[in-house]
C-alpha cells in the first residue's frame, strides 16, 4: 500500500504546488523572472510521480531514484524560483541525474508485467 500512497502524496503535491506557484506565488514569480523554473519543477515532479506510480511495487530501486530525484532536482527549482539563490542551480543537475539514473535502471532491467 505505501508503494501506491508515496506517489499519490507526490502527485497530490505536484499539483498543489503548481496550483499554488500559478496563483499564490505569481507575483513572486514574476519578481524574480522564475515562472518557467516553477513551471519546469512542476512538470517533473508531476511526470516523475505518475512513473513512480507506474512502477508501485514493481522496482523500487527506480521508484526511490525518481522520487529522489523529484526532492533534488524539483525541490532545489521550486526554492531557487521562490528565493532566486541562483547557486541552488548548481545542485538541480544532481537530481536530474537520479531521474536519469531512474530511468536507466528501468531500461536496464525492466519489471515483468
Amino acid at each position: 500500500m505505501t508503494s501506491i500512497r508515496i506517489p499519490a502524496v507526490l502527485g497530490f503535491l505536484a499539483v498543489a504546488l503548481g496550483a499554488f506557484g500559478a496563483h499564490t506565488l505569481k507575483a513572486i514569480l514574476s519578481a524574480n523572472d522564475t515562472t518557467a523554473i516553477w513551471q519546469t519543477a512542476v512538470l517533473y515532479h508531476l511526470t516523475h510521480a505518475i512513473a513512480c506510480l507506474w512502477t508501485a511495487g514493481k522496482t523500487k530501486l527506480v521508484t526511490w531514484l525518481w522520487i529522489a530525484g523529484i526532492i533534488v532536482f524539483s525541490g532545489t527549482l521550486y526554492l531557487l524560483a521562490v528565493t532566486n539563490i541562483r547557486w541552488l542551480g548548481a545542485i538541480t543537475p544532481l537530481g536530474g541525474l537520479l531521474l536519469i539514473a531512474g530511468w536507466a535502471v528501468l531500461v536496464a532491467k525492466p519489471p515483468r508485467p
